[in-house]
């Protein structure tokens, strides 16, 4: 966790980790980065870092609050965390209390980007009525245990690999219907061909059909989300 700053917090009776990276100037902006479902890995580290350097205040969330051997045992920890939603939500939202929380984050925005079971996870943050900013989800499962019934506060970005298995169109569909029966003000990037996990570098190595990193969306997903965050939280000082 080079450069990054350890943040114990607590979820009722769990206590989990978050890693903080800090921007070297004024923060424009606070953020709490949800995870992968093997919670923080390389990947998440250095989107927080690069958060930073966009002038954010960027805190890595801690999904189990337990070491994840590996990505097959994140498997049981993702389906019990997710199985209640109220408990799914309260875990999403303690990451939020102790980011409000933190020595100079008072009166900023605050918004949340999640990759994977985190862009899931951003989205649930938004059905659940949370005052955030803005919420952005990388390659996230679109599906949801309860729909959106009141309004939603955040602006949605979702970039999404049009090729990804785990997200079919029809999901896509719900989601949009979803999101326009409440009046939800949403950005929806679909990148052809594109898998699940395509902003991990790492992906094309696990050897799985359903993911893969594509650098041009890696890319242009990236350059989408820089340019909502100038409208939102405007543009990073000099």
């Amino acid at each position: 966790m080079s450069g990054l700053q350890r943040i114990d917090y607590r979820d009722g009776d769990s206590g989990l980790t978050g890693w903080l990276a800090r921007p070297s100037g004024p923060a424009r902006g606070a953020l709490v980065v949800y995870p992968t479902i093997a919670n923080v890995t390389a990947l998440i580290e250095r989107r927080a870092t690069m958060l930073a350097e966009a002038g954010f205040l960027a805190l890595i969330a801690d999904f189990y609050g337990e070491p994840v051997a590996d990505f097959e045992a994140s498997k049981p920890l993702a389906e019990k965390l997710r199985a209640d939603v109220d408990h799914y939500r309260q875990r999403l939202s303690a990451a939020l209390a102790v980011l409000r929380e933190l020595p100079g984050v008072g009166g900023l925005p605050i918004g949340a980007v999640g990759y994977c079971m985190g862009g899931q996870a951003v989205l649930e943050l938004a059905r659940a009525g949370e005052a955030l900013a803005l919420v952005a989800s990388f390659h996230g499962i679109l599906s949801t245990g309860r729909k959106a019934d009141q309004p939603i506060r955040p602006r949605i970005l979702v970039c999404h690999g049009d090729a990804d298995p785990l997200v079919p169109r029809e999901q896509v569909a719900e989601f949009w219907e979803e999101m326009d029966a409440v009046a939800a003000d949403w950005h929806f990037h679909a990148y052809s061909g594109v898998k699940h996990g395509f902003t991990d570098p790492g992906s094309d190595a696990r050897g799985m059909a359903s993911i893969g990193y594509d650098a041009s969306a890696d890319r242009q997903s990236w350059a989408a989300l820089m340019n909502l965050c100038d409208e939102v939280f405007g543009p990073q000082s000099d």
